[in-house]
């Protein structure tokens, strides 16, 4: 009687044992050739990608350089330590954030605000000797305004020499008014630390000579004058609120409504106080304050 499985004798292979080569599946040695040859393609794009990366950051810096090469030879002081103008220069949407961007332009920033005010206070004290401190002050703060350094950045070509990403170009922060605004304090800063208070008070009196001789009345902001409208009328003083914020942390934008005399008027700007005086500017207008 034989057994139901087979003889127990007989060889595996007259069992009918499987054969390890018949396990694999048919074309598996396909499947791996076609799979290396497809991490290879990946990694030709790969160092591709890299390399055209590497192509637009070089092109990227050599711009950069000219343009600050540019600009920095229409400036009144030669640097003698040029990093420090390279740092004006730099948004801090540029700064290593390894380095908690210590290298942005914030900290000269910080310093040339103080600078510009010192050396504006200077100057006013001595072409309007006659003027009392209040009139001296409304000059002062039309002078060293956000709106004011955006103008003079501007027309100085500051933009161009700023050093930001690509994506951040594209995106038109260079020609934001608040940036190169802030660049240009911070360029303040730097001539200050390089030169002292003479090689900051040369450029401050290049630049805003004709900001100072354009009126000989003492300049009146739009708050000021919407407040003065206002209380001259018993009307109390305007309110003005924070409807909304927007933008990246490096390029926000702030709308604000301002309210007055039963009216509101609402509008944007780069920094709280540009919106509110912008909002009060077109509030002056709804009142036919102007």
């Amino acid at each position: 009687m034989g057994l139901a499985n087979g003889n127990p004798l007989e060889p595996p292979a007259q069992r009918g044992a499987v054969n390890p080569s018949e396990d694999r599946p048919a074309g598996s040695l396909r499947d791996r050739m076609d799979e290396t040859l497809r991490l290879e393609r990946s990694q030709r794009r790969r160092v591709k990608v890299q390399a055209k990366r590497a192509e637009v950051a070089e092109t990227t810096r050599s711009a950069h350089d000219a343009a600050l090469a540019s600009f920095a030879a229409t400036l009144p002081h030669q640097f003698t330590r040029p990093e420090l103008l390279v740092e004006a220069l730099t948004h801090r949407s540029s700064a290593d954030p390894n380095r908690q961007q210590l290298d942005s332009n914030e900290r000269l920033e910080f310093l040339g605000d103080r600078v510009l005010a010192l050396i504006m206070a200077e100057w006013l004290a001595e072409r309007f000797p006659a003027e009392r401190e209040g009139a001296l002050g409304k000059r002062l703060g039309s002078l060293v305004s956000a709106e004011t350094l955006g103008r003079v950045a501007e027309g100085m070509g500051l933009g161009a020499a700023l050093r930001v990403p690509p994506g951040e170009q594209r995106a038109g922060v260079m020609a934001r008014q608040s940036v190169v605004a802030d660049a240009l304090e911070a360029l303040l800063g730097a001539l200050y630390v390089d030169g002292g208070l003479d090689a900051a008070r040369a450029l401050i009196r290049r630049e805003w000579e004709s900001l100072l001789e354009v009126s000989s009345r003492p300049p009146s902001s739009p708050k000021s004058r919407l407040q003065e409208w206002t209380l001259g009328r018993a009307l109390g003083l305007p309110e003005y609120v924070m409807v909304a914020t927007s933008g990246p942390p490096h390029a926000p934008v702030f709308r604000v409504r301002a309210v007055a005399a039963g009216r509101e008027a609402e509008a944007v700007g780069d920094n709280k106080r540009a919106a509110e005086q912008a909002a009060a500017e077109q509030l002056l207008q709804v009142l036919g304050a102007v």
